[in-house]
């Protein structure tokens, strides 16, 4: 490997660094004013790119020129930039101050909104930009040709990091953006209009979003998929960088950049694997990122309002709980095949939401990642049953065992931060995992998957593997909920509300958190398994950032003040996506603005909003 073709790879690490940083700068810059984790950045990048093709042509028709390109890639940054102040002003307005779990899921649910959008307007297929004028396919350096768009992006990326140091110098602005970075009650406290601050910070973020997309036109199409696929690579960046720090972004992006661009010259198959490892690494050595800092890592935290009393159920809580699990058991009497299918794929779903509201409701810990025990107890299972031949039984043992230990491995690095940090480093460790399922073709089938994992014999018939299913996910979520009302359970309940207190009475509360991964991730390996034989089938989209979001819709749909509301969750999410697809192409669409009418108008979710309502009613009854 001589020195030209390493040259070669330099050039082009720095060009994708360079490339990402523009886009991740955005999301720094945001998540630093707001703290809003806005999953939705992903989309105004592809809104960018979508635009871009739209305009960028019917300029260069008028007068084929780079400054006409580069007026078009403007033009349509500028829109983005103005869609992104509609959507702080209809929807982000409203929750800057609660916690990032409902930031996210609401962000998420305008993300399907815009998917449904974008395939209206522009169709499902790819659509290829038009190339740069003026800019030659590619230049030689030392022997080696090097696209000449990579040259202009290198350039492109340090003047938009000196823009930034500008307007963060030398303009008012900047200076209220970099105080609320560090505190934004002082700021608020001092007369500043916070509103206004933040939309203009939206602005400048989304147009950074869109500009990032604009440029990409060149050299890839724009498609529907790449909000997602971008999104995660700037979290990481952003994270890895420093929460609000622009310079860490862009020292971040370098490193991601350049670990890629070598990482594959060793390791071909490490491509999906380098960003989150190096983020993994970086929160367990480094929380607050390259250039972050510890205090601006503790103001990122966002406490959690999760389950307030473990009071026994009254009467009508238990006429409640016994009628559903009469109605559960005696289903193959009443129900078609259809019926139980949808009903097995329920049950794995709200036992894995369950699961997920003990690390959230009970122990305050917020998981991007949950789908990962998930899809390693479905691959357990799947794997153990068609590549070692083990029968369903020893194989249904083993995908909470598995997943248990994987989860208790990752988790004793996780549990030593919170917050934000915490909550990005469950997403890292979910993402290594699907990279690892997704390239590991000889294994686990690649993105192909596996077929054939199918139930024994004796459960072949759908009805028996529903019984068994019930009969397993509602034994599962008793065993849960036992725990939750053990000492256990409130001792993370303890460290939950006040970590130094918790400390200060004897409780380790590092050790407690450890044990809730580890029993969460059982639960939901189990319930991975159960899902796997029910398909007959496990891909790497059992473990990826929707599914991981689904639980998290779950969980706040039903009420995550509540015990049971994530059950109530699942149901109602599972129920609403298999009724709503096909009656409809615009699903997608239906089910966001569901998911975002729900976080603004039931902040506690269906069954918490329930009892609110009869709190109040039995209020007005009393004399």
């Amino acid at each position: 490997m001589d020195a030209s073709f390493l040259v070669a790879q330099l050039l082009t690490g720095l060009a994708s660094a360079s490339s990402l940083f523009i886009t991740a700068s955005g999301l720094t810059l945001v998540f630093g004013v707001t703290r809003i984790v806005n999953f939705a950045h992903g989309s105004l990048f592809m809104l960018g790119a979508y635009l871009a093709v739209t305009i960028v042509p019917r300029l260069l028709d008028l007068h084929y020129s780079l400054p006409m390109f580069a007026l078009g890639a403007l033009a349509a940054a500028l829109i983005v930039g103005l869609i992104g102040v509609a959507i702080e002003l209809i929807l982000l307005r409203r929750i800057y101050r609660a916690p990032e779990i409902f930031q996210l899921l609401a962000t998420f649910g305008v993300v399907l909104v815009v998917q449904d959008l974008v395939i209206r307007i522009w169709g499902p297929l790819d659509i290829l930009g038009p190339r740069a004028p003026g800019v030659p396919r590619s230049v030689e350096i030392l022997g080696q040709r090097i696209s000449g768009y990579d040259l202009v992006l290198i350039a492109v990326g340090p003047t938009i990091l000196g823009l930034l140091w500008l307007l963060m110098r030398r303009t008012r602005f900047g200076v209220l953006v970099r105080a609320a970075t560090q505190d934004r009650e002082m700021v608020g406290a001092l007369g500043v209009d916070q509103a206004k601050l933040f939309t203009a910070t939206l602005f400048v973020g989304s147009f950074l979003a869109g500009l990032g997309g604009a440029l990409q036109i060149p050299f890839k199409p724009a498609q529907p998929a790449m909000d997602i696929a971008i999104i995660s690579e700037t979290f990481v960046v952003t994270v890895v960088g420093g929460m609000g720090s622009i310079p860490g972004a862009f020292l971040a992006a370098i490193a991601i950049g350049l670990l890629q661009a070598f990482g594959a010259l060793i390791i071909p198959e490490s491509t999906l694997v380098m960003a989150f490892l190096l983020m993994a690494v970086v929160l367990v050595v480094r929380p607050w990122g390259f250039l972050g800092k510890p205090d601006a890592h503790l103001g990122a935290r966002t406490a959690i309002e999760g389950v307030k009393s473990l009071t026994p159920l009254d009467a009508t809580g238990k006429a409640v709980v016994a009628i559903a699990l009469v109605a559960g058991a005696t289903l193959p009497l009443w129900s078609d095949a259809y019926g139980l299918k949808v009903a097995i794929e329920t049950l794995c779903f709200a036992l894995a939401a369950f699961a997920l509201n003990l690390l959230i409701g009970v122990g305050g810990m917020v998981s991007f990642g949950h789908a990962a025990w998930f899809g390693v107890g479905a691959y357990a299972a799947g794997l153990l049953t068609v590549k070692l031949g083990l029968h369903m039984a020893p194989a249904l043992i083993a995908a909470p065992l598995i997943a248990g230990a994987v989860a208790a491995f990752i988790g004793y690095f996780i549990v030593r931060l919170s917050g934000i940090y915490l909550a990005m480093l469950t997403l890292a460790a979910a993402q290594l995992i699907y990279a690892l399922c997704f390239q590991w073709v000889a294994v686990t089938g690649g993105d192909n998957g596996v077929v054939g994992v199918w139930p024994a014999e004796w459960a072949a018939a759908r009805a028996v593997y529903y019984g068994l299913t019930f009969l397993l996910c509602v034994a599962a979520i008793w065993l849960l909920r036992r725990a939750i009302h053990a000492p256990f359970g409130y001792a993370l309940r303890g460290a939950r509300d006040s970590h130094l207190r918790a400390e200060a009475v004897g409780i380790d509360v590092k050790g407690q958190r450890l044990a809730a991964f580890a029993l969460a991730g059982a639960a939901t390996g189990l319930a991975g398994g159960l899902y796997a034989f029910s398909k007959g089938s496990i891909d790497p989209t059992l473990l990826s950032i929707p599914m991981s979001i689904d639980f998290l819709a779950m969980v706040l749909i039903g009420g995550v003040q509540t015990l049971f509301g994530p059950v109530i969750g699942a149901g109602l999410l599972h129920a609403a996506k298999d009724f709503i697809m096909p009656l409809t192409d615009l699903w997608r669409t239906w089910l966001g603005l569901t998911i975002v009418a729900l976080v603004l108008a039931f902040p506690q979710g269906v069954l918490g909003g329930l009892a609110q309502w009869r709190a109040r009613f039995a209020r007005s009854r009393k004399p």
